[in-house]
Formats: structure tokens, sequence, C-alpha cells
């Protein structure tokens, strides 16, 4: 609750910057912000119930501020990468992206900086955000939140665990298992399934759980997921618990009912919010958000103690 709080002191203090001058007279700036427009570009597919909350928290800012917010999506690199440099030909006054693949997006990102388009990163590639030239990077840094999901399992007693990677190539991903196996101390392995489908992933994960009957944690990836991982339990007969990264309405109901034991939070409002603010600060007050340095959306776990809390804000789409 207390970054929500500093979010919402950073948006207070930016529409009183772009309301009032020195004078007490309307500031110019806050007519000129109606004409800037801001592209948000992430790698996500469409209905994912993560990158709607991004995307409502773009726009939120967009709304308070008084400014165009264009989302556009693409899961390839390469179409992520035209995506932008669309946004640079159009001219937009700043552009926040997504990196799970930086690679692929690496000379469309430095070409937009180089163009004198100010980029902020989130979610992803918070490792290349500053070679790229971006301002700052909003996001959870995976290796934090993956270290410190292995060492709640350990401290738990659990043993086996199967991390399930839903997007092929999504470093992000990749990096949070292989630092949950850093500090679980016992094992963990890879279990790719297609993201796209639910009734897949649900099909790959009870598979693997009648394969392997040691298996006594699901962690999921996306919360999506987990509830694909609590059918997977039920219809194998598995006793595994099932732990998540990123929320749900459905995700936090299921925490309640001891279905699953825990989400870790990176708050993907905050990342579009934030992203858009950065961006709107620099325009009209020349900030710097973050000074250089990555700003931490996450991790919080979400657990059965702080679940009711929570859960208002996940009914209303924010959290």
């Amino acid at each position: 609750m207390k970054k929500i709080t500093i979010v919402g002191a950073v948006a207070a203090a930016s529409v009183l910057l772009a309301a009032c001058s020195g004078t007490g007279k309307e500031d110019a700036t806050k007519e000129n912000s109606q004409d800037l427009t801001y592209a948000v570009i992430t790698h996500s597919s469409s209905g994912d119930a993560f990158w709607d909350r991004v995307k409502s928290g773009a726009e939120k800012a967009g709304d308070d501020y008084g400014v165009k917010v264009e989302y556009s999506s693409d899961p390839d690199p390469a179409k992520q990468s035209q995506l932008i440099d669309g946004a640079v030909a159009d001219k937009v006054d700043g552009i926040v992206v997504s990196m799970a693949n930086p690679d692929g997006l690496e000379d469309s990102i430095k070409k937009a900086v180089a163009a004198g388009v100010p980029v902020v990163t989130i979610n992803s590639g918070v490792d290349k955000f500053k070679q790229f030239g971006a301002i700052t990077h909003i996001g959870q840094t995976e290796t934090i939140a993956g270290e410190a999901v292995g060492e709640r399992l350990k401290g738990e007693g659990y043993k086996n665990v199967v991390c399930v990677i839903q997007e092929a190539g999504n470093i992000g991903l990749e990096e949070r298992c292989k630092a949950v196996g850093s500090t679980f101390g016992g094992k963990v392995s890879n279990l790719q399934v297609d993201g796209t489908d639910d009734s897949a992933v649900q099909a790959t994960i009870t598979s693997q759980l009648q394969t392997d009957k040691a298996i006594d944690v699901v962690l999921t990836l996306g919360g999506q997921y987990a509830i694909d991982a609590v059918g997977a339990v039920e219809q194998s007969g598995s006793k595994a618990k099932i732990a998540t990264f990123d929320l749900s309405e459905d995700v936090i109901k299921n925490i309640q009912d001891d279905k699953i034991l825990f989400a870790v939070d990176q708050q993907p409002y905050v990342q579009g919010f934030l992203g858009v603010t950065t961006l709107y600060l620099k325009d009209i007050n020349g900030n710097d958000v973050g000074g250089g340095q990555p700003v931490n959306s996450g991790p919080a776990f979400i657990t059965k103690e702080n679940a009711d809390a929570v859960l208002k804000f996940a009914a209303n789409g924010t959290r």
C-alpha cells in the first residue's frame, strides 16, 4: 500500500506543477499538454489480464494529465520494433516500452533516443535500459523476486517445484525460475506451456503432475495460469500446492480459499501509470524520475493474511 501512496503523491505533484506557476496564474504548460502524445508499446497478447492493468494505468495517467496515450502491443519482437519505429515516425513525444526480448528491440529503441524521443522501459529488460539510453526502468527485478520466492518456499519445507513458463524467449520469465532455484535448495524444473491456450496450459500441467508425483509446488508466472494450475491439481489428484507471480481477482479468491499459497505482485497498473508520468514530468518540468536508476514496482507478497485488503482493487482491475 505504501507504493500506491507514493504514486499518488507523484501524480498529485505533477498535476500541481502543470496547473500553477509561481505567479498564481494558470501555467501555459497545462494547455500545451493537450498536444502531448505518448506511445505505450508492450509485448503482450490481446486479452491478457496483466497487460490490461498496464494499459489501464497508462490511460489513467493520460486522463489525469490531459495527454494522449496510444497503446499498442505485439509479442513478436520484430513487429514490436516496427511499432516503435512507427511511433518515432509519427513524432510522438515519448515512448513507454516493455522489453521481454531486449536484443530484438535494441536498434529501434536506440534510434528513438537518437531522434530525441525519450524512452521509459517497463516490466522486462531492467539490465539493458541504461545501455539503450532510456530514462529509467519501472518494474520488478526478476532476480530479487525469484530469490524471495525460493526462500519462502524453502522456509515452508517444500522440495520439488515445477516452474511454468508460458512465453518462449521471455528472458524475464526465465530469470524468475533461475532465481527461484538459486535460493530454494531443492529441485526446480522448468515446464514450457503455450500461454495463448488456457486449456492446453492446464493439460500440460496435469500431465506433468501425473508423470512426476514428487512435485509439491506448481509455480506459475502469471495470474491466469495459476487458475489453470488449480484445475490441473484437481484433475490430476495431486497434492501439490500452487504459488504464482501476478494477480487477478480470481487469484486472490483462490488465496482466500487456500487453493493458492501466495501471489507475488509487481503492480502492473503502477508500471503503466508511472511510465506515462515519467514522460510527462520530463516534458513539463525536465525531471528524470529514478535519477538514472530503476524504479521498483514490486515484489510484494499477497497471502491469505492481506488478501482481503487487496481484493477490492483487483475487482476494479487496478491490482
